[in-house]
């Protein structure tokens, strides 16, 4: 068992609170509920459901005061596992903890927009939630591995990503497989139950498509132009992409100048070698000339995972002008800005445009040798 910079829920238990642990499928959500349930007192009254079940579907679809209250008598936490698979369970989690003194509640979801749907206005002001990752680097360090170590498993996890299962697995035969069963069985079952279709074509081609640009600026147009649809359709299953935690969308860093460009997106996957599957190239990272792009996607994953869990609070974007002058990440905090210019090789050519353009801005180039000290968590 790898230990996780989420370790134990206890501090972010609180009474009449709902602590909401979202995050990709197959990340360790179930994993860290239950580790932490194992925990606690023998004598601590919990009860542990699933969204399937038809108990906790039938008690809180019901909005009964009554229902809901008896069925918590006693409890001092319940916990709901995949709790966006059952209607109106956010007013009846509402209903709980407004009605029920002392309650605790702890409800995993991997898919952000049906949560949204099925919770949005009735948690306001009662939710906390926290967000997990696939595994970080930062965690393999914090599970004894050096710098040597992490450095000689580099072309690994470029290939493989950081999916728990996927990152124990022994040998690359046996990665491969469970990388392929996580996309055919995992990876889209949340927008395909969504949206009650019963292919996956379309989404795989779109994915497909953008796999193939991480790094590059994306346009809805073109995109729709490939794929014979119209750019709402587009619109709408990236933003349902993004809330399934398989793309970040990131937008381009702007301050109402003509020459910067702000209206397309860059797209990265939250795990590189759910990346790699999709466009089934498992090559060695040495000999690809896709490198420039996935070394990105890596380390912008892995930034995003130091921000989430040190955390470090700011706003991300890229930078480009129509010259094509380009920052790869920006970083705006407490109004000011970091630049980081990400490179596979050593060339540390820097952006003077962006400099000039923000004097005030520092800019970095992130490489092989130092990118570590950009992604460990302090």
């Amino acid at each position: 068992m790898l230990r996780r910079h989420i370790q134990n829920l206890e501090k972010f238990v609180e009474p009449n609170k709902v602590l909401v642990v979202q995050g990709p499928r197959q990340v360790g959500k179930t994993t860290l509920v239950k580790n932490y349930l194992s925990s606690l007192p023998d004598d601590y009254n919990y009860v542990y459901l699933t969204g399937d079940s038809i108990e906790a579907r039938e008690v809180f679809s019901s909005l009964s005061i009554k229902d809901i209250t008896g069925f918590a008598q006693g409890k001092q936490l319940i916990v709901i596992d995949e709790a966006q698979k059952i209607d109106n369970i956010g007013l009846g989690i509402k209903i709980l903890v407004d009605n029920v003194e002392r309650i605790r509640v702890i409800i995993t979801g991997s898919s952000s927009f049906q949560l949204r749907q099925q919770m949005g206005e009735p948690l306001v002001g009662r939710a906390i939630s926290l967000k997990l990752f696939p595994i970080a680097v930062s965690e393999l360090q914090g599970n004894g591995a050096n710098e040597y170590e992490l450095n000689q498993s580099l072309n690994d996890y470029l290939t493989y990503g950081f999916y728990p299962d996927i990152l124990l697995s022994k040998g690359k035969d046996q990665k491969k497989a469970k990388l392929e069963e996580l996309v055919d069985r995992y990876l889209l079952k949340d927008i395909l139950e969504f949206e009650r279709v019963k292919g996956s074509k379309f989404i795989l081609d779109l994915l497909r498509l953008l796999a193939f640009q991480i790094g590059q600026l994306v346009s809805v147009n073109e995109l729709a132009n490939k794929l014979n649809v119209n750019a709402r359709t587009v619109s709408r299953y990236l933003d349902l992409l993004e809330q399934s935690y398989i793309l970040i969308n990131i937008r381009g860093y702007r301050r109402n100048l003509r020459a910067e460009v702000n209206k397309k997106s860059k797209y990265y996957f939250y795990d590189v070698g759910i990346r790699n599957a999709i466009i089934n190239n498992y090559n060695n990272p040495d000999l690809r000339d896709d490198i420039g792009g996935l070394w990105e996607n890596f380390l912008v994953v892995e930034r995003l995972k130091r921000q989430a869990y040190e955390p470090i609070y700011s706003n991300n974007y890229f930078w480009r002008t129509w010259e094509k002058q380009e920052v790869d990440w920006v970083e705006e905090r407490d109004g000011k800005l970091d630049g980081s210019e990400i490179k596979w090789g050593q060339n540390t050519k820097k952006q003077l445009k962006f400099t000039q353009t923000y004097p005030e801005a520092k800019l970095e180039i992130i490489n092989k040798k130092n990118y570590l000290k950009w992604i460990t968590i302090i």
